[in-house]
């Protein structure tokens, strides 16, 4: 029997937003409202300025490779065995902010940097999903 997978912490406040878009299948970006700054992943303040005036936009879903590497042998979490390899990148959105992120859906050895990408989302639990990329 495998391992559960691991999930992330969505019980904050602050990235309520952002997990229950996922499950919907919309990727939102924060953007202050004082300062116009767009972050990923989601915080309480905006890293441009510290404000707490952050509201949501819906990101396009599309992007580039910035940078990325094979992960070849899992050392983490006992379930990521089963999953190796597979890539994680990081991919720069059209809004501004990019994300890491696992690159699914091609072999490891064809992502490169400049690679365009488009969103997909991977149901993992109730009411979770992650927002993966796969090649556009």
């Amino acid at each position: 029997m495998s391992p559960d997978r691991p999930l992330p912490d969505s019980r904050a406040e602050y990235d309520e937003a952002f997990w229950r878009g996922a499950a919907e299948g919309r990727l939102l970006v924060q953007e202050c409202a004082d300062c116009g700054a767009r972050q990923l992943h989601p915080r309480p303040g905006c890293r441009s300025c510290g404000s707490g005036e952050l509201g949501w936009l819906e990101a396009e879903g599309v992007g580039e490779v910035y940078a990325h590497t094979v992960i070849r042998r899992a050392t983490e979490h006992p379930w990521f065995a089963d999953e190796v390899p597979y890539v994680v990148a990081m991919v720069e959105l059209p809004e501004g902010p990019s994300l890491w992120t696992t690159v699914v859906d091609c072999p490891p050895e064809a992502v490169e940097i400049g690679m365009p990408v488009e969103v997909t989302f991977e149901a993992v639990a109730e009411g979770i999903a992650l927002p993966l990329f796969r090649p556009r």
